[in-house]
């Protein structure tokens, strides 16, 4: 039966581009996955914005399973924004330490900070507000605002895009956002944008298990390479040392990690403009 719709989607689709039929059956076959099918995840049980920004921050290029043990022992250590901002960053990193990119801990902590100073320990309701702090961008903002406070407007996420190249467009290459934005925006469920994204994430992460991935012919789409080996897991290194051994000096990182002096310098200088480490006089600490 899917099957049949999915084919009767595509071709109405071909000739009538956006319209009403077009548009109900498409949101028909998204919500009855959904029913059947919806992932039981603990920020989907929460209506609290932070809780929800703090998801939304773990969840860019980790893996759910990883951020769904992360995302609660977070919480429990910085339940609300006011206990994260003062908190000293190497207990954030601490906490942090698994989910990997960990600039993304610095600049939650940052927000954390502007919040208070701005906007009275609060997250603003709109995504051009929420935009303005540190850490959110384009696609967080809007999902904060869809998530946490109602709001229909249209974003892209990697399932998302997946949803629509493989229902609407798959036959194409090289997909460019620009077309799939028209497309998710003019099918937003304005009554339920929250359950609806919901459903529209599910459904791409069906797809992925189902299928060759209907991703990789988005024009963004990108291969991430091998953490074992690489210099992502060298940064990674070098910041558990700093953290265990607070006042090491570069040489003394090389030796311990058994790294090239520069590799590790070059590392120190990049990750002190990032602000996971502060270098005075050539030894290193958390800020």
């Amino acid at each position: 039966m899917t099957t049949e719709r999915i084919s009767r989607l595509g071709h109405l689709f071909r000739q009538e581009r956006l319209s009403t039929e077009v548009t109900d059956l498409f949101r028909e076959i998204i919500n009855d996955h959904y029913r059947e099918n919806a992932r039981i995840l603990p920020w989907r049980s929460t209506f609290d914005p932070y809780a929800i920004y703090v998801s939304e921050v773990m969840l860019q290029q980790t893996q759910v399973e990883r951020v769904r043990v992360k995302y609660e022992e977070f919480l429990a250590r910085f339940p609300d924004i006011t206990t994260l901002a003062g908190a000293p960053l190497h207990e954030v990193l601490a906490v942090w330490q698994g989910l990997g990119y960990n600039r993304r801990a610095v600049l939650l902590k940052k927000c954390a900070e502007t919040l208070m100073e701005r906007f009275n320990g609060t997250l603003p309701s709109a995504a051009e507000a929420l935009e303005t702090l540190p850490g959110i961008g384009h696609y967080t903002a809007r999902a904060i605002a869809a998530f946490a406070f109602g709001a229909a407007a249209p974003f892209i996420e990697t399932n998302i895009r997946t949803v629509f190249i493989h229902l609407f467009l798959p036959d194409r290459d090289r997909v460019h956002d620009r077309e799939i934005l028209p497309l998710v925006e003019g099918t937003i469920d304005h009554t339920d944008p929250r359950r609806w994204y919901y459903a529209l994430m599910d459904y791409g992460a069906h797809l992925k298990r189902t299928h060759v991935n209907p991703s990789r012919r988005s024009a963004h789409h990108t291969r991430q390479a091998p953490f074992k080996g690489s210099n992502r897991e060298l940064r990674s290194r070098i910041l558990r040392a700093v953290m265990a051994q607070p006042g090491i000096s570069g040489a003394g990182l090389a030796d311990q990690l058994d790294t090239a002096i520069t590799a590790v310098i070059d590392n120190l200088q990049q990750m002190e403009s990032e602000g996971l480490i502060t270098l005075q006089q050539g030894l290193c600490r958390i800020p």
